[in-house]
């Protein structure tokens, strides 16, 4: 049996990083997170909206 040197193990764990790497990008762009993806891309405007419905109600609350 050959001993296995460094550069050996390098590449294995080079190739291990790949295949998890990999595996992230796929999940992360697979069809069942596209809800959950739409979600955090409407974000910023929900925050919008937030904004809108908070100065509606301080102009609702000055009038009264």
């Amino acid at each position: 049996m050959i001993p296995m040197d460094m550069n050996e193990l390098r590449g294995i764990q080079t190739i291990l990083v790949m295949i998890a790497f990999l595996g992230i990008v796929w999940w992360a762009y697979s069809a069942h997170r596209k809800k959950a993806n739409d979600e955090a891309a409407h974000l910023p405007f929900d925050d919008d909206d937030v904004e809108k419905r908070t100065l509606e109600q301080e102009k609702t609350e000055k009038k009264q």
